[in-house]
């Protein structure tokens, strides 16, 4: 295929937008960089390459950093990164030029969608009208963006469309652009998170252990396990897609959660077989 849709989506957000371009983009073709990540090959052939994924904690998901380190794109002269977040500023583009030096991106662009921040106090799950406005607008910007990638033109674009500006707010919001991202780094040593738990409603259907796009959840004895040695991608679809909300994450210090109380997210249009299939 002459253009290649690269995503990570761990509930759905990435996916909608990256199967949006397939879909308007003739000679196009979904890769999963969970899948790619998983065989030996790290040659990847196309005229231009998108990447699409989800901002966590400021910046890209550990997946897509890896990604980028090992790919080797061969006759790519075009590529496009397109974050998808729920609202707060995102800044750090930047990264992935350095992680596929010399090249650097042709375009960038961010969509605003549903927010999957499950632990967060006061969390509201989108209902059906606020997925339909959400996918309204990302479908106009999206042929815009695509109109960009079909023309070969360099769109840098430069993030105004957010709603909470945690890097713009003083000498605080400083500190967090500089701490919240290193802490993402850090995390690929230490296993990422390890603060997932079952409550008494696990029912043992290891739908969490079957989606884990990492391979971090293993069954013992029809009860999920997190491996402490192995990397969490931090993605939420354990806990999102848990049937009987049997999976929480703990409050850790300075971050509160409040999953025992809050609802769950997964976009409409991703299944958790969508998910999987990433594996």
């Amino acid at each position: 295929m002459r253009i290649k849709i690269c995503y990570f989506s761990g509930t759905g957000n990435s996916y909608f937008i990256a199967k949006k371009i397939n879909e308007y983009i003739i000679d196009s073709e979904l890769v999963s960089i969970v899948k790619f990540l998983n065989q030996d090959n790290n040659l990847i052939e196309g005229e231009k390459i998108i990447l699409v994924f989800p901002v966590y904690a400021l910046t890209l998901p550990i997946p897509v950093r890896k990604f980028l380190a090992r790919a080797k794109f061969k006759d790519t002269s075009y590529i496009c990164a397109i974050a998808t977040r729920w609202g707060v500023k995102f800044d750090d583009f930047k990264r992935i030029d350095k992680l596929i030096k010399p090249r650097k991106l042709n375009s960038h662009f961010i969509i605003n969608m549903g927010n999957n921040d499950v632990k967060v106090k006061n969390y509201c799950c989108p209902t059906e009208t606020d997925f339909l406005e959400i996918e309204e607008i990302a479908e106009i910007k999206l042929r815009k963006i695509v109109s960009v990638i079909e023309n070969n033109e360099d769109c840098l674009y430069k993030d105004d469309n957010y709603i909470e500006d945690m890097l713009d707010s003083g000498y605080k919001g400083k500190i967090l652009q500089w701490m919240i991202p290193k802490m993402m780094t850090f995390s690929e040593y230490i296993g990422g998170v390890n603060y997932f738990y079952i409550n008494t409603k696990c029912s043992g259907c290891g739908i969490c252990s079957k989606i884990c796009l990492s391979s971090k959840i293993k069954l013992q004895g029809n009860q999920p396990v997190w491996q402490k040695k192995t990397l969490c991608y931090m993605c939420y679809a354990c806990i999102n897609y848990c049937p009987t909300r049997a999976i929480e994450i703990k409050s850790i210090i300075g971050v509160p959660s409040f999953t025992h109380v809050n609802e769950r997210y997964s976009h409409p249009y991703a299944s958790y077989m969508v998910i999987k299939n990433q594996k």
